[in-house]
């Protein structure tokens, strides 16, 4: 992203996106979008017939991850249901600093591209001890603790049915033992204390990362349905006695990246 992008206007951002899109990779839309976070990226190989990419950082409103871990390409499949994917290996966190509107970006030109069915996925903390680094959990509610909203004005949007239970139900066929539970986005960089995962946990959360409920808000803004699959990287801070750090969440996501793209690539055919 430039410095000098204009987010007044965050929609006409996500037009010019989706325009240079279609123009760079010569596809007509989307039909399906997907958010692969800490650990995922490798998932993006199996979705189908690869149709084009392009670095993120060359598109508009976009910029390059500054995280360890993530992409940082948007590619177009094909799948084996003849439906166009289109997937950010990548994404902008709220910590930095940029915004909401460009942490929210990518869901909004997916939008545009005309996807209606939205995969967010990331790597996270868990609150449960039988919940072992690399066990993924489907997002069945989150709790917004990040202080912020891509929301402006009087918008009013039913989160009543964000994470659509049809679509976890598909889930659930591809992987029957798959878990659900409750995210909690906090605003980070910082790891959670362990005052505040007890926190959330007496708030319902079973999960705390740095990520994805932001971009859930403006997915239903843009009347998408929701899946959200969260790859446990880590447990959450007090839940065991070592010490967090970022190279425990790419440890995890290297362990468990071809259970992931093999999750992904069955779980495709099902949307």
């Amino acid at each position: 992203m430039s410095s000098d992008e204009d987010f007044s206007d965050p929609w006409a951002v996500a037009d010019r996106a989706a325009r240079a899109v279609t123009d760079r990779l010569g596809i007509d839309g989307a039909d399906i979008g997907l958010v692969l976070g800490s650990g995922w990226s490798a998932g993006a190989d199996r979705l189908g017939d690869h149709l084009g990419s392009v670095p993120l950082a060359d598109l508009p409103g976009f910029s390059a991850p500054v995280v360890a871990g993530h992409g940082g390409e948007l590619r177009a499949v094909r799948t084996r249901t003849s439906r166009t994917a289109v997937v950010l290996t990548g994404r902008t966190h709220l910590y930095e600093g940029r915004g909401v509107d460009p942490v929210v970006h990518g869901v909004r030109t997916l939008a545009r591209l005309g996807a209606t069915t939205m995969v967010l996925t990331n790597g996270c903390g868990g609150l449960h001890r039988e919940w072992a680094p690399g066990t993924v959990v489907a997002i069945r509610d989150h709790i917004n603790l990040s202080g912020a909203t891509p929301l402006r004005g009087a918008t009013f949007i039913d989160m009543s049915s964000t994470w659509a239970p049809r679509l976890i139900g598909l889930a659930h066929e591809v992987e029957p033992d798959l878990p659900t539970g409750v995210y909690a986005q906090f605003h980070g960089p910082q790891y959670e204390t362990p005052a505040e995962v007890r926190m959330a946990g007496l708030l319902g959360a079973d999960l705390v990362g740095m990520s994805t409920v932001l971009e859930a808000i403006a997915a239903r803004q843009a009347g998408m349905e929701l899946l959200g699959l969260s790859l446990v990287t880590n447990p959450a801070a007090g839940i065991s006695s070592e010490p967090l750090n970022h190279q425990e969440v790419l440890a995890a996501g290297q362990a468990a990246a071809s259970r992931l793209a093999d999750l992904l690539s069955r779980l495709i055919v099902s949307l």
